[in-house]
């Protein structure tokens, strides 16, 4: 320090700027991971698009609160789950099932998988092979479809998705199994 200058205490509109870059900065880094999550969930672009956009909001009205006991992708991730298992219930007497006209095609997103230049025929027999497992998923329980995608589309460890889900380790163990012989299962045509 410089002699004749002395350290400013923060100001507390200083403070709120550094708040806001905190912020800023886990936006630009989860927001990828949250939209997949939310769009390997719900397959529909435009929802998943609205839900990532409420979980940010949510996130940045409370993250004064935030205390840092989890890291803060599974603290976004749990306030994803919420809001994903609200919008369902909330949905659940409504006959949106019925008009799916955003919905992401099981063709769409085989697209998103890099094609290592495979033939056409490789190509054709890997969309098959998403459609039969987007369809296992989508047979699944809800935790264990949340499970499932938390592990397999986010690569989370287990012990993220239970902070994540609020499920114990053993929990989280079970409902992944049962999901994996569900979707193994219907992908040997059982």
């Amino acid at each position: 320090m410089a002699a004749g200058t002395a350290a400013q205490p923060m100001t507390m509109p200083m403070a709120e700027d550094v708040a806001a870059q905190d912020f800023a900065a886990i936006v630009a880094s989860h927001r990828p991971q949250v939209f997949r999550f939310l769009l390997a969930s719900t397959r529909d672009i435009d929802l998943a698009e609205t839900l990532t956009q409420e979980t940010f909001l949510k996130a940045h009205r409370h993250w004064s609160s935030f205390r840092g006991e989890s890291s803060a992708i599974t603290w976004l991730m749990r306030i994803a789950i919420n809001l994903q298992k609200d919008h369902w219930r909330n949905r659940r007497m409504q006959f949106w099932r019925l008009t799916r006209t955003n919905a992401v095609d099981a063709d769409e997103a085989s697209e998103w998988l890099p094609s290592g230049d495979s033939s056409p025929e490789q190509q054709l027999l890997a969309r098959e092979q998403v459609k039969r497992v987007w369809k296992a998923v989508e047979g699944l329980s809800d935790r264990q479809r949340t499970v499932f995608l938390l592990r397999f589309v986010e690569e989370m460890e287990i012990a993220e998705i239970g902070q994540a889900t609020g499920l114990s380790e053993g929990t989280v163990k079970a409902h992944l199994s049962r999901a994996l012989g569900r979707v193994r299962g219907e992908l040997r045509g059982k």
